[in-house]
């Protein structure tokens, strides 16, 4: 008061707030009003222009708008310093004058020359729209205002002449500064020479002003864009610069790598001084104390190198989320004052409006630091995501072969899926963790001041609630484990089901699996029901304890003394504080939890990236010419990891220039082993090795990525049309291209899918070939292949006049023995060490142990073909031992031609799009646009039932009915009169509360689980819908849908039906009724506000229309762009080998850093527009609080403070109310889309009936096992050309037929036809009489047996694998086990039959599995046996016990044998011979050989005539 007085010359320094109309006194409008903008800016200033100095944009050229603020700004100080100048002149002249007339004027102008400068440094700097200067010249028109108008009021009071010049100056500032605060609201130029500005589809939000940024109005153009149109990515913004993965990852990797190497020094110095303790005899206690840091050491690198990279921006937006809550705890000060000016009639008026003003104000000030936090935690968590999939996709490159079999691709994918998501949610969550107690405690004491020590009944209500809500959790959290366990199970089967659906249709086994599914179902919903009605009781109780805090506390407060009033101001401030309470209680136990799923989160991610990673110095690439030999290795020991023995050992091997090496040897001898040390994926223990050059690997098992043909082909490498050519007729693709509907541009599914074995192997080996490079590694690529494509290849491409004779240096490892003598040097490995070297001729002369390898070979060769005229020498005769074959039953030729057509299309080289299109194979995930259709609600509120429909709305409204009158009780007790200090009727009051309060709590509990159980029920329902639709497809539907589509449906799109969809509609019935309520307690009290309440629900509304629109488009685009990263991550870990021995991992971290860059792309839209929608839905809310408070203060008149108070505590929970009512709604159309997805397969074509009835129910069919084809014709797509043709020919019952021809002649098409996988196109088969499309599918599918070419097996019980139905015994099973030679194996496992069969049968060999399979068979025993050539996989020993097997146990029955090796098929009765779909030949052998037509061509090429 004195420095006010020295400064003005007065005393009274302010008599404003008692006054009827507010005005302050002329010193505090010269000193503190017009002090506070200058204040402001000198504080800002040193942080702000340090932040300039870091964030150089590059300058902004001089605009007009620059200009025109330097103008206004130089007016604006001169304006000052002559208000300064009139006061000095005014105190020469002996006019007296106060110090604040000279010095108040003064600080404005340097402040504003300040301004000036900042302004300038802004320019200097790039920054387009200033957040700070745009806040002074707020605070300064503000204050511009209090002066202007206290100037005109004197002037209306006084006349205008008293002080004319200081009128006339301070009119002339206020509009000048109100022209700054409004050039300060535009945007300048972008900075000049920036490369954002050459990008016409940049994110507008750099180029947008403050005002749009803060309230997120910059993203409004995408909204009404999305409402026009259907969104594309190309409508979306690229990522940012600072988002981008190159950015980001880089930065990781560095960050990582610093803090890691620290970690491993000192781990390391650490190990050093323990072994030197140890040597000193110092017992060692710390072996616990390494084992507890060690995983502390794991993650402690990685959370430092997370925070060091995005530390201050966290910490940034903590700072916003203070500030946040101290607008929130003031706000139920100013309601208690507000409530204070309705009780008290003599209180001017403009109180009452200026606390409505201030409140509106305060909340809205909320929303933007509460939103403003929210943005940077979703921009901080998307810059996570990048870092982590960039991590972790470059970590799958460099992994060693021990790592690979630590970490599967399912747990990679879940780390960049499920763990990225758990530490994004705790960017969010973490600050919970320490500002809700703060919060709670601030309550506690706001409490306290109102109702003393009764406020501590509450912390007893709290201690009451916690263990009830903890029991219930934990209860909770065990049936959700059990769901979770049934869920894994049930996947798991699934995904087993959908990847061998083809056996399992073969076999008719569609019933059995589903049981099995519905099974597991059953029990996993009997969970999920026990989790959803304890959810319930734990909503209710939540949303109880408001009450129970206030019911005690109220209770307590007025009974223990009769002189304690329950006015208007404390119970419904009371109110308002208990929300902030329960939302800070309900917001702790979420973000501990967070805290403790990222911590394991962060572990695991910690793990992978710690995990072994391969030897740069392990593969000895040299490129100097110094050396002769290609490759070189001396004395080497290699083993597939440090903890295992050497698998190969004491290897000296030298392989010259140019030449052509055979690797030859047993299975498991190391011959793959060897090609993998050559390539350095195995760590090496002795010795040293040298690779001169590039090299080019073909694995065993052939690598295909879901691309064209052309693409796998190049692999990255440029376009040769001549060379390309050339390549392509080596690897015989020709004519496969050909066959392709869109040449070499079809599309190849994933993993090689849509084509056959052979198909992928020369693909493969393409590839290689095109790379040009100089050492060629080849691991059998002739296994797969027919004979004659692969003499084929071996002359074209390996031989000595193939493609690569030049110079390039072959080694081969092969199983194809008639190759040998054209190689130019063999090695024969025995047990991972070279037994012999030399060339052909050499060894044999020898006599060793190759002689006997090539012996044993030829022999059983020779017993395989015995038994018909020996044609040419025996080198001749020694037909190629190949794997699996060209052409797969049932697999390759069924999807090859549904896949890739019949259409035979000439090449020609520029493809057209069309036929790119055409060559397309699957049908990808469709994305729908728009909203969704409301016939998808009608059809899930179907399947939940219409009766329990309107029970659960009608539930819902008796329940909000009794909320209100709960409300209304409460605001009648406080209006209660007061006689002699106490309140009447007070036990009344208080008992009627608790009595609602408890029927609200049961209403609300019995109304969640109706819901929540309505959605378990309309969940079982449409499940079963989806397993009896996918089971009852035909084969052509399973080609044409990706297995990942199948899956999705089973276990993302259901669990949305299961608990996403049920939880957000209690949610949305719960917040729509609840706002009801709201709007009907603000009109019941103040009828005026539904003037304002009705336009801002219109205006509501049209933001929910646009926000739901755009949001569900964006969420549908991000789904669609995640699953290519899994895709691509998936097959970068499954070919990680080729890609290292291509050197080409840089093209691959630029596709994965392109598709995260693509989904972010899409996220980031997403994010923002959760933000826009919030911000201007808050701001609504607030309207509405401004408007039912502003209504209360003009009728406060007639308008009790019990009814305000109910009243406007009540609009104030509306913002969350709103908020969050569009939210569930928007979960709900996001979700809902799961509902349409699951019942999309009702639409598609289905296969005939399993069973009919009335049909061989009593009559014993299938006696013979003759079959007769009558003018039968087959396609296998409408629009596809006939795949076999009029086909006339009668088998008799017990015939052996074999079934040859070239590659796509038809031969498994004859036994796709025959199980009516596919539907005949015209004629019909007969099998003993009787046509087969007149029978169930099932009825003929159990009669006939197949064993098809890949072995089949499913996690499950050997017993289960072999005998599915369970029809046969125990000793039936041991049988058939003895005479497939697998008895011993068995009776030698742990369980014998029980013994466990992991995924695909992983934990047997490929020949065991042949041999389970080939026992189902002999378990069948049918009168029809479909053989495709099944004993690709076992050596040959066994391979002539199972053919002796197959024909005692046989003999009765009709056996086809489709051969792709012409040897196998040389002692049947008849052979068929196809060609393009018709029958070439059908003749006895001997009748064949001496008509010298196809079959005998077939032999030529297989050198057996």
């Amino acid at each position: 008061m004195a420095a006010g007085g020295a400064l003005c010359g007065a005393r009274d320094w302010n008599q404003t707030w008692y006054t009827n109309t507010p005005r302050f006194t002329w010193c505090f409008e010269s000193t503190v009003i017009a002090w506070i903008p200058c204040a402001y800016l000198w504080i800002c200033f040193p942080f702000y222009y340090l932040y300039l100095r870091h964030k150089n944009k590059g300058y902004i050229r001089m605009s007009h708008i620059f200009k025109t603020k330097l103008v206004l700004g130089f007016i604006l100080v001169i304006l000052c310093f002559s208000n300064v100048f009139f006061a000095l002149w005014e105190i020469s002249q002996g006019i007296p004058r106060a110090p604040a007339f000279f010095i108040s004027p003064a600080m404005v102008g340097i402040t504003m020359i300040l301004a000036m400068f900042l302004t300038q440094a802004e320019r200097t700097m790039g920054i387009q729209s200033s957040g700070i200067l745009l806040i002074y010249w707020l605070l300064s028109f503000l204050a511009a205002v209090v002066m202007f108008s206290s100037k005109v009021q004197h002037a209306l009071e006084r006349g205008f002449l008293e002080d004319h010049f200081r009128h006339i100056t301070t009119y002339l500032y206020a509009s000048l500064v109100l022209g700054e605060l409004v050039l300060f609201c535009l945007v300048d130029h972008p900075p000049f020479f920036s490369k954002a500005v050459n990008n016409p589809n940049r994110c507008p939000e750099a180029s947008s002003s403050f005002l749009s940024k803060i309230t997120y109005w910059w993203f409004s153009g995408l909204v009404w864009k999305g409402c026009q149109q259907s969104l594309g990515v190309d409508d979306l913004w690229p990522v940012r610069n600072e988002d981008s993965s190159e950015e980001i990852v880089a930065w990781a990797e560095r960050e990582w790598k610093k803090y890691h190497s620290r970690t491993q020094q000192k781990m390391e110095s650490a190990t050093f001084k323990k072994s030197q303790k140890c040597e000193t005899g110092i017992v060692e206690a710390e072996e616990t104390e390494v084992l507890l840091q060690s995983e502390h050491s794991q993650s402690g690198p990685l959370l430092k190198a997370f925070w060091s990279m995005f530390g201050t921006y966290f910490l940034l937006s903590t700072v916003c989320l203070v500030i946040c809550d101290i607008f929130l705890f003031s706000i139920p000060k100013l309601l208690s004052l507000f409530l204070e000016f309705i009780e008290d009639q003599e209180a001017p008026s403009w109180h009452g409006y200026f606390y409505a003003f201030t409140m509106f104000l305060l909340a809205c000030l909320q929303t933007l630091f509460e939103q403003r936090y929210m943005y940077m935690c979703l921009v901080l968590g998307l810059r996570l995501k990048t870092a982590v999939t960039g991590l972790v996709y470059r970590k799958i490159l460099v992994m060693s072969n021990a790592s690979r079999k630590a970490a599967t691709v399912g747990e990679v994918v879940n780390l960049v899926s499920v763990d990225v998501q758990k530490l994004m949610d705790l960017i969010i969550y973490f600050n919970g963790t320490w500002l809700a107690p703060i919060r709670i405690i601030i309550c506690f004491v706001f409490l306290w001041q109102l109702l003393g020590p009764s406020a501590l009944t509450s912390i007893a209500v709290f201690l009451f609630l916690l263990p009830l809500n903890f029991v219930i959790t934990k209860k909770r959290s065990q049936f959700q484990e059990i769901q979770m366990k049934h869920k894994d199970e049930r996947a798991k089967l699934t995904n087993a089901i959908l990847s061998d659906i083809k056996v399992i249709k073969l076999y008719g086994w569609e019933k059995t699996f589903m049981e099995k599914v519905l099974g597991i179902r059953k029990q996993e919903l009997q969970a999920l029901k026990r989790s959803q009605i304890l959810f319930s009781a734990s909503l209710a109780s939540f949303h109880s304890s408001t009450f129970l805090i206030a019911f005690v506390m109220f209770a307590v407060y007025t009974l223990v003394d009769n002189k304690h009033i329950l006015d208007a101001q404390k119970a419904f401030v009371c109110l308002t504080l208990i929300n902030i309470l329960n939302t800070a209680h309900s917001f702790l136990p979420l973000s501990i939890n967070a805290a403790v799923q990222a911590k394991v989160s962060l572990n695991r991610l910690a793990a992978f990236l710690n995990l072994e990673e391969l030897n740069p110095e392990s593969s000895g690439r040299n490129t100097s010419d110094c050396v002769q030999a290609s490759i070189t290795i001396r004395n080497g020991t290699f083993c597939w990891s440090k903890e295992t023995s050497p698998c190969l050992r004491r290897i000296d091997l030298t392989v010259p220039q140019g030449s052509l090496l055979a690797i030859v040897g047993q299975v498991g001898a190391g011959k793959s082993s060897l090609l993998s040390a050559l390539l350095g994926e195995l760590e090496k223990t002795d010795g040293c090795m040298t690779m001169k050059g590039t090299a080019a690997y073909v694995p065993q098992q052939a690598w295909i990525q879901n691309a064209s043909v052309e693409d796998n082909i190049l692999f990255g490498k440029e376009m040769d049309e001549t060379w390309f050519n050339r390549v392509i007729d080596a690897c015989a693709l020709q004519p496969d291209l050909q066959t392709f509907p869109a040449g070499q541009k079809s599309e190849i599914g994933e993993k090689g899918i849509n084509i056959s074995g052979g198909q992928k192997q020369r693909v493969n080996l393409a590839r290689a070939v095109y790379q040009k490079a100089s050492i060629y590694l080849l691991d059998d690529p002739l296994s797969a292949v027919d004979a004659h494509v692969g003499q084929h290849i071996f002359e074209h491409v390996l031989g000595r006049n193939g493609l690569l004779k030049d110079k390039q240096t072959r080694v081969l490892v092969t199983h194809t023995i008639n190759i040998l003598p054209q190689v130019d040097n063999i090695v024969l490995l025995v047990d991972g060490t070279i037994s012999e070297i030399g060339s052909y001729q050499e060894l044999l002369q020898r006599n060793g142990a190759f002689a006997e390898f090539l012996h044993s070979h030829i022999t059983a060769e020779e017993k395989a073909g015995a038994g018909f005229p020996a044609i040419g020498d025996t080198k001749g005769t020694i037909s190629s031992r190949n794997g699996p074959s060209q052409e797969k039953l049932f697999s390759d030729n069924s999807v090859k031609s549904s896949a890739m057509g019949r259409e035979t299309i000439p090449v020609s080289q520029d493809c057209t799009t069309a036929a790119a299109t055409k060559g397309i194979l699957t049908k990808g995930e469709r994305t729908q646009h728009g909203r969704v259709n409301t016939s998808i609600y009608a059809a899930y509120l179907k399947v939940t039932g219409l009766p329990l429909c309107v029970y659960i709305i009608l539930l819902f409204m008796c329940q909000q009915a009794v909320s209100f009158s709960r409300g209304y009780w409460l605001s009648i007790w406080t209006d209660d009169p007061v006689h002699n200090g106490t309140q009447q009727h007070t036990e009344l009051r208080v008992g009627v509360f608790g009595a609602l309060g408890v029927i609200q709590a049961l209403g609300r509990f019995t109304s969640t689980a109706a819901v929540l159980l309505g959605g378990v029920l309309a969940s079982h329902k449409l499940f079963l819908q989806l397993l009896r639709n996918v089971a009852r497809s035909p084969m052509v539907f399973f080609e044409q849908t990706p297995i990942g589509n199948l899956l999705n449906r089973f276990s993302r799109e259901m669990d949305a039906i299961d608990s996403v969809i049920p939880d957000k509609l209690k949610s949305f019935l719960g917040f729509l009724f609840n706002l009801l309520e709201i709007y009907l307690v603000i009109i019941v009290a103040t009828p005026r506000a539904a003037m304002a309440i009705v336009p801002l629900t219109l205006l509501y509304a049209a933001f929910q229309h646009f926000y739901v629109i755009t949001s569900c488009q964006l969420r549908r685009i991000e789904a669609a762009s995640r699953s290519p990263i899994y895709s691509h991550i998936s097959e970068t870990f499954q070919g990680s080998s080729v890609i290292r021995a291509y050197k080409d991992q840089e093209r691959f971290i630029l596709k994965s850093n392109f598709l995260v860059d693509e989904n972010q792309r899409i996220c980031f839209p997403g994010a923002v527009a959760d933000r826009w929608l919030a911000t201007n839905l808050e701001f609504l809310g607030n309207g509405i609080v401004l408007f039912a408070a502003l209504f209360a203060a003009m009728g406060r008149t007639h308008l009790s403070p019990g009814t305000a108070g109910f009243s406007i505590s009540y609009a104030l929970q509306i913002t969350g109310v709103l908020n969050w009512m569009v939210r569930s709604w928007t979960e709900i159309e996001n979700n809902i889309v799961s509902v349409e997805r699951v019942r999309e397969y009702l639409r598609t074509p289905k296969e005939a009936p399993w069973t009919l009835n009335g049909k061989l129910q009593d009559q014993v069919w299938l006696t013979e096992g003759r079959i007769e084809f009558r003018n039968y014709s087959l396609r296998y797509r409408p629009n596809l050309e006939l795949a076999l043709k009029h086909v006339n020919l009668t088998i008799n019952g017990q015939e052996k037929i074999g079934i040859t021809g070239r590659t796509g002649a038809g031969k498994s098409t004859l036994a796709v036809g025959l199980l009516r996988l596919v539907e005949a196109a015209e004629g019909a088969i007969l099998i003993d009489g009787l046509d087969i499309a007149q029978l169930g599918l099932h009825d003929l599918r159990n009669k006939i047996t197949v064993i098809p070419q890949d072995p089949v097996l499913f996690s499950g019980s050997l017993r289960m694998n072999l005998d599915p139905l369970n029809r046969y015994t125990d000793a039936d099973i041991w049988t058939a086990l003895e005479l497939t030679q697998l008895k011993n194996f068995v009776a030698d496992l742990p369980d014998q039959l029980e013994y466990k069969c992991t995924d695909q049968g992983e934990n047997l060999s490929t020949g065991q599995k042949q041999l389970v399979c080939l026992a189902r068979a002999l378990l069948q025993k049918a009168k029809i046996l479909i053989l495709d050539e099944a004993t690709a996989a076992v050596d040959l020993e066994t391979d002539l016990q199972i053919q002796s097997t197959l024909r005692a146990q046989f003999k009765d029955s009709t056996v086809l044998t489709i051969a792709h090796r012409i040897n196998t098929v040389m002692d049947c009765d008849r052979i068929l011979v196809l060609e393009n779909g018709r029958i070439a030949e059908f003749d006895t052998l001997e009748h064949l050989i001496a008509q010298k037509g196809l079959f005998y061509r077939l032999m030529e090429e297989s050198g057996l005539a």
